[in-house]
């Protein structure tokens, strides 16, 4: 493997150090890198930047942060030592006294001491001479509301480069390296736009996270340490699935994970031990579907969903897809995406939320797992800075995002994303990238990976248009070209009905009066299990087919399983809980007798067992 294809930035840097003023390295600086300059070791960013510019002919590096100071060269010290005029006149007497008694050169710890002394240095005119401000994130405040003494130091940084280097090319020095400022931050934002936009003299390089070339070179020198179930050293199938699934860790995680396979005290396959390191579990819910338990979940989403039968049969399609590896998702560390993606659309109230709660239940254990975002609420431009949170300086922005904060906390879940139709064309962009790359950045720079979720989003596109009707297939087919139509030629955005494909999901019409009495016994079951919780009393019906029956029938259909709910609500539960007030103190170990007063009526009473 050519050593030019790791860590490209680095060459950039050692190009732009020969002709900039001044460079800002931002991104992933904190991490480790493979230092060619040091026998191949592996040393910090800070490290190997020292090591480059020695190699490119700076013989004098000055290293300074907000923390500790200056760290000065070898050259800097040997010099102080042999003569006072060696540094220059910005050297005290009393400074040379220490550095001559062998103690340090001077700190300059305090921002408004350091910029005249790097100003003062560079005025002295001395060749071959670098100056590293690391932690710069920590010097400035927000570009529109800098503070005076702020705005000092951004003016000392940029009257510094006017004499950094030499612009005469017939000069006899102007193929020499003069002096060059290398800002080191996380983050180019925590920087002064004025300080290197339209400006030639500043170079911006970001140091992203290692690419595979860098993982796999980390990994094949440090394999031996690494303690899973697999034998990645001698076994290239399952190292290059592990370098794949380390895709988005920088090489400070990758050694942290192989330090916790050495703590963990068992061994782990490498996917469980990075789900441990990753979300702090060794057993993603994914992992613990098995072929029977697949094989009954039409049966049991049925259960909660009624007369939705192609709907419950497409989500099967998808937790088979999701759990044998066709869509690159459950077994096969090189897929990023999320497990599944699932666009519902119908009339209202016939199963889309309940369908999407039904599956968190199956795949999670718990329909909480189910996150509900409500479209409606992000219907403004600005809207997607409520779900990944505000940019830095801006109001709201140390909250994070709506989205990216639930999963950063609950990354295995179904999200929800009711009623797209109605979100700003932005939030758009916010899935596009969810979809296509698994993953999203907030606000404050940190990325959330989607790679353990289904996503779904449900519409009642078409709706208004679409009449009921007993052609199943006719109703479908109108649903998704209203759908496609939205999209296609309201929003002129058919890109994410691209990455949806052919997974958009139309919902029936609910018409059978035997599915309505079914959806209302399943409604009414919790109101059974709160009595006998709450109260430890029993209900029972002198005819429940009867009851339900009435109900049914004096709901409204065009509002589906919600008119049946509304019904239900009317009927029984507002007078249910009048009777259970007025006896509370005498419904325990009892049962209360629902009677209809006639087989075709709706109004019931209530009596005590």
């Amino acid at each position: 493997m050519a050593e030019k294809e790791k860590n490209v930035w680095l060459e950039k840097f050692l190009r732009d150090s020969g002709i900039k003023s001044s460079i800002v390295l931002f991104g992933n600086v904190d991490d480790i890198v493979l230092n060619k300059f040091s026998g191949g070791n592996y040393t910090t960013v800070l490290s190997c930047l020292c090591d480059a510019l020695k190699e490119k002919g700076y013989s004098r590096i000055i290293k300074w942060n907000c923390v500790e100071g200056c760290s000065y060269s070898e050259s800097d010290k040997k010099y102080a030592a042999a003569s006072q005029d060696s540094v220059n006149d910005y050297f005290s007497a009393d400074d040379m006294e220490e550095a001559n008694s062998g103690v340090s050169l001077p700190k300059y710890e305090k921002p408004e001491e350091f910029f005249p002394f790097l100003l003062s240095e560079v005025k002295a005119n001395r060749q071959s001479q670098a100056f590293i401000i690391d932690y710069s994130d920590y010097l400035f405040g927000t570009a529109n509301s800098l503070s005076e003494k702020e705005r000092n130091y951004l003016a000392l940084l940029r009257k510094t480069l006017e004499g950094a280097q030499e612009y005469d090319p017939l000069s006899g020095d102007f193929e020499k390296f003069k002096s060059i400022v290398i800002l080191v931050a996380k983050s180019s934002a925590t920087i002064p736009p004025s300080y290197y936009l339209h400006n030639s003299v500043v170079s911006t390089i970001s140091v992203p996270l290692p690419g595979r070339n860098e993982r796999e070179a980390y990994i094949e020198t440090y394999s031996a340490a690494l303690k899973t179930q697999q034998d990645i050293q001698n076994d290239a199938s399952s190292r290059n699935d592990f370098i794949d699934l380390l895709d988005g860790f920088s090489l400070k995680d990758i050694s942290q994970i192989i330090k916790l396979s050495q703590q963990n005290g068992e061994r782990l396959t490498f996917e469980k031990l990075v789900n441990l390191y990753k979300f702090g579990e060794k057993v993603s819910p994914w992992e613990e579907l098995s072929k029977e338990k697949i094989a009954k979940v039409e049966e049991l989403l049925k259960k909660r969903v009624k007369g939705q039968d192609e709907a419950v049969s497409k989500v099967k399609d998808v937790i088979i897809r999701a759990y044998t590896g066709f869509s690159g998702l459950q077994h096969s560390a090189k897929q990023k995406k999320p497990k599944g993606t699932l666009f519902f659309v119908g009339p209202t109230g016939v199963g889309k939320t309940e369908l999407a709660k039904a599956l968190a239940e199956f795949v999670f254990g718990d329909e909480n797992a189910c996150l509900r975002f409500d479209m409606s609420e992000y219907n403004h431009e600005q809207s997607d800075q409520r779900l990944v949170g505000a940019p830095p300086g801006y109001v709201g922005y140390e909250a994070g995002g709506q989205l990216t904060n639930a999963v950063k906390e609950r990354p295995f879940c179904v999200l929800l994303f009711d009623e797209i139709e109605k979100a700003h064309g932005k939030i758009l962009d916010k899935f596009l990238q969810i979809l296509e790359d698994g993953r999203l950045t907030d606000g404050k720079g940190e990325t959330v990976s989607f790679s353990e979720t289904i996503i779904i989003f449900t519409s009642n596109i078409g709706a208004a248009e679409v009449k009921p009707g007993d052609d199943a297939k006719k109703v479908k087919e109108e649903f998704i070209s209203a759908v496609k139509s939205h999209f296609v030629d309201k929003l002129g955005r058919p890109e994410l009905l691209n990455r949806i494909g052919n997974n958009i999901v139309a919902f029936n019409f609910i018409s059978d009066p035997e599915i309505f009495i079914k959806i209302a016994k399943g409604k009414f079951k919790p109101v059974t299990d709160f009595l006998k919780e709450k109260h430890n009393c029993e209900i029972e019906f002198s005819d429940e087919d009867s009851l339900f029956t009435a109900i049914a029938n004096a709901a409204d259909i065009s509002n589906g399983g919600r008119g049946l709910l509304n019904q239900i609500e009317d009927k029984i539960i507002t007078p249910l809980s009048e009777f259970v007030f007025e006896n509370s103190e005498s419904l325990t170990g009892r049962k209360i007798i629902v009677r209809q007063l006639n087989p075709k009526s709706t109004v019931v009473d209530f009596s005590l067992e």
